[in-house]
């Protein structure tokens, strides 16, 4: 898919992915062959080529003195920025381009995640973060289009009515999304409510569209309390993340 995509004269100067297509030394080797970047997640057994021989990723990890470790964030989430501890170790390849191992760790808990690098010229560490967290909300999105129009939920017997099922889940999705980039584009709201989000709008438009109820003055003013009291949980949670 991504080699038909780039045939047909599209460009991706990034691929991201999980351990699936991190672990895959063909998917790699295309990808440098067309001079593609990559960040893309392996397993901790990884082994990966150093100019000291070959190490597990996880053996590495101990490696880098205190000093090379950088609090970067990821990107935003639903709960603030996602702030984690960063370092990268440079490998060794016989082909051209910039190789590197990306170690991420958990600031609270420790836990270590890690990315095989790949780049025609080095780029900022800054820069490989910013790759490796775009993958998350990619996998929002699913999830989102999951939760709010029934992506997943179809028993996928035929093509044709998958396709169609999709099509329609896809819609339903991207309805939320404009209306919830509009209404932020129109009236930025209250300082103590959180934005209007799609779970909100989805509630919303399901309680006063699809099924019309007498009290949607009560309703609207459940909507405010649940926004409300997000915006004091989030605000907490982007004070606790930056101390």
């Amino acid at each position: 898919m991504i080699g038909r995509f780039l045939d047909a004269g599209h460009r991706a100067p990034w691929v991201a992915g999980d351990e699936v297509y991190g672990g895959n030394p063909k998917l790699r080797a295309a990808l440098e062959k067309r001079g593609c970047g990559y960040v893309l997640a392996v397993a901790r057994t990884h082994e990966v080529p150093t100019h000291a021989g070959k190490f597990r990723a996880d053996a590495l990890a101990m490696k880098p003195p205190k000093r090379a470790w950088q609090k970067l964030s990821a990107g935003a989430g639903a709960k603030g920025h996602r702030f984690y501890d960063w370092a990268v170790i440079e490998l060794v390849h016989p082909g051209p381009g910039s190789h590197q191992l990306l170690i991420r760790r958990n600031r609270s808990t420790g836990e270590l995640a890690f990315y095989r690098c790949y780049s025609t010229i080095p780029v900022p560490l800054t820069t490989l973060v910013r790759v490796a967290g775009s993958r998350w909300r990619v996998e929002e999105f699913f999830q989102s289009g999951k939760g709010l129009a029934g992506l997943d939920e179809h028993q996928v017997r035929r093509f044709a009515s998958w396709s169609r099922w999709v099509t329609l889940a896809m819609l339903a999705h991207a309805f939320l999304a404009v209306v919830r980039a509009d209404e932020h584009a129109r009236q930025p709201g209250p300082a103590d409510l959180i934005p209007l989000t799609c779970n909100e709008i989805q509630r919303l438009f399901i309680t006063l569209v699809v099924r019309p109820i007498h009290d949607a003055a009560h309703r609207l003013g459940w909507s405010r309390w649940r926004r409300r009291h997000q915006a004091r949980a989030h605000y907490s949670r982007q004070v606790a993340n930056q101390a």
